[in-house]
């Protein structure tokens, strides 16, 4: 008895944190705030292309912030503050993915309406975080150069409840044997159609191009 017990409890569960995501989507909305929930294994470089990510909407005057989620440590929230933005770190103590009351618990206090954009780094995991809604407006997978090209056939579901993706580290391309056609062909396989931003933090590659795409949806989100 004890499988559909645990079955029922989950779904209890989902169904709090997604109707509390539904009406953080709706405040968010109101504000005219886009948030962007950020998706990847451990190692795919987010950190870094949050943090490139922040310092270039700063230094056109954009305001943003972002909340980070890791286990243990603000290791990552210190390395993000360099950009000069405000920064919190949520620490899920062995969970493997956040949830939306953490992330709304971490936002009290904060001025949201005098943010345009909020991004959330979500746990390093391929699995867990795809079931839970955060009340993003843009849910964005990454995949670096350095996790091999079939990542999306192996881990279908991050891809699936994903609205665009990023293939990150592409200065490190070659020295992997990074075979590009191939990744880009596994995506499509799993969810046709969905764009897919090609980058490099370190070079600069592709940021401005997703710079570009967050603004577009922003004026969207407000304009509806």
């Amino acid at each position: 008895m004890s499988g559909p017990r645990i079955l029922e409890v989950r779904t209890k569960i989902l169904k709090a944190n997604d109707e509390l995501a539904r009406a953080m989507r709706r405040e968010f909305e109101r504000l005219g705030l886009l948030v962007v929930n950020m998706v990847s294994s451990p190692g795919t470089g987010k950190t870094t292309f949050l943090k490139e990510t922040l310092a270039r909407l700063a230094a056109r005057g954009e305001a943003c912030a972002a909340v980070v989620g890791d286990l243990e440590t603000d290791n990552d929230a210190r390395r993000l503050a360099e950009s000069g933005v405000p920064v919190r770190q949520i620490n899920t103590h062995g969970l493997c993915h956040l949830e939306a009351d953490m992330v709304a618990k971490h936002l009290e206090g904060w001025d949201l309406a005098g943010l345009r954009y909020l991004f959330i780094e979500n746990v390093g995991n391929l699995v867990c975080p795809t079931s839970w809604d955060l009340g993003e407006s843009v849910r964005l997978a990454l995949l670096s150069v350095t996790e091999g090209e079939d990542k999306p056939l192996k881990y279908p579901g991050l891809f699936n409840t994903a609205d665009v993706a990023a293939l990150t580290k592409l200065d490190l391309a070659q020295a992997c044997e990074f075979d590009h056609a191939l990744a880009l062909a596994n995506i499509d396989a799993v969810r046709p159609g969905m764009r897919v931003f090609e980058t490099s933090a370190k070079t600069g590659t592709g940021l401005d191009e997703w710079l570009g795409y967050l603004a577009n949806r922003r004026a969207t989100l407000r304009a509806g």
